[in-house]
């Protein structure tokens, strides 16, 4: 592995701490007393940025460069936590934070993802691309399980998590700063009108909504974790909730490890099938009554959802390397789909139970399995 993947992967780090908005949706609820749908807003204001900044970013990386923006993200990043360490009493200045971190996760997953190609050998871009994730996955679980080791046994708030966030965002800055990088260039410059011409592409406007679904789906499931245990079990949020959401990561995190080994033995095509088989057979047995069974759930489909992102994106630019930047901002700004989907899921446990509100995930899960089942042919297609 080149040298200069390893202050990338520490940028996938940061970009995982973006993740905490998940546990935060339970931990926010009760210490501000919301219901479901307010609570999950804080995931509203978490990815929509990703909406909003991924294509412009794409677009101005083409001009500027990766590193560029990879810098954007992580100083935009570091300012979202470091607010919260002159004061946190406010439900409002809380939903600035997690704006400001979203806003830098976003960024972060437009330059990150495909500089990781350039510092990638031929043929192993699919697998270093599920070890950063897997590192990310690293950095999603630091927002469930250090709350809990803070909570329950040394007796701090999960407010603890933003001075170690903020020294992590200073170290990669400096690391990245002082790193050299061969960016691959696109022969022919990139703009908005191209940009969104992709979507005109069959193959690649299927691939996009995958995101969006997935990542909504994801979501969903590490928000409503802690609400299901809490609601429905009796759970107590700020302990055992945080760690049930702490499994749902801790399974992802595995997933993905194992994901970097597999996928150098079978393609990336029959491993996306696979791994969505066994996330919906997992979002299956989450409308038990039994909480083994749940759990059981919950660990399936953490294990299934471990490599779709990063399936799904490489897959994609794979199939049009040329248009990569372009790609990038497409893919990202369908993470939106983490800001569209939980409200939803909120309304719906709100009206008839949180149980019922994975049937959202549940759904947008049957639609990339139809997605898994129908890549091959595009494949073929574009080979022929």
């Amino acid at each position: 592995m080149k040298k200069n993947a390893y202050p990338v992967f520490l940028a996938f780090l940061c970009m995982g701490f973006g993740d905490a908005v998940g546990p935060f949706v339970g931990l926010a609820k009760e210490q501000f007393a919301l219901s479901n749908f307010e609570a999950q807003l804080i995931a509203f204001m978490g990815f929509i940025m990703f909406g909003l900044l991924s294509i412009p970013m794409g677009l101005y990386q083409d001009r500027r460069g990766k590193k560029v923006v990879l810098m954007m993200g992580l100083c935009l990043g570091g300012l979202g936590v470091t607010l919260p360490l002159f004061g946190l009493s406010d439900y409002f200045l809380f939903l600035l934070t997690i704006l400001l971190l979203g806003a830098g996760a976003a960024i972060l997953q437009v330059a990150g993802n495909p500089i990781m190609r350039d510092v990638s050998d031929e043929g192993k871009f699919s697998r270093n691309l599920s070890i950063g994730q897997f590192v990310k996955a690293v950095g999603s679980l630091t927002g469930s399980l250090i709350p809990f080791i803070a909570g329950r046994w040394l007796g701090l708030e999960w407010t603890i998590l933003f001075p170690l966030y903020a020294g992590f965002f200073l170290l990669t800055i400096v690391w990245i700063a002082f790193t050299k990088f061969e960016e691959s260039k696109q022969a022919t410059p990139a703009n908005l009108a191209s940009c969104l011409s992709l979507l005109r592409n069959p193959f690649i406007g299927m691939m996009v909504l995958g995101i969006l679904l997935y990542v909504g789906a994801e979501v969903c499931m590490s928000t409503g974790v802690p609400l299901l245990l809490n609601q429905r079990f009796g759970i107590e949020l700020s302990t055992w909730g945080l760690l049930g959401n702490a499994f749902f990561f801790m399974t992802i995190l595995i997933g993905r490890l194992l994901g970097s080994f597999i996928l150098s033995y079978i393609s990336p095509q029959s491993f996306f099938r696979i791994t969505v088989i066994v996330a919906l057979a997992g979002l299956a047995m989450v409308f038990t009554s039994n909480l083994y069974v749940t759990m059981l759930g919950i660990f399936f489909t953490g294990f299934g959802f471990a490599n779709i992102f990063p399936l799904i994106f490489s897959i994609a630019v794979d199939h049009m390397p040329e248009r990569t930047n372009e790609i990038s901002g497409l893919m990202v700004t369908a993470i939106v789909g983490g800001a569209l989907l939980p409200p939803i899921m909120g309304a719906l446990a709100d009206q008839i139970g949180i149980q019922w509100g994975f049937v959202v995930p549940f759904i947008a899960t049957v639609y990339i399995l139809y997605l898994a089942l129908n890549v091959p042919r595009y494949i073929t297609q574009k080979a022929i």
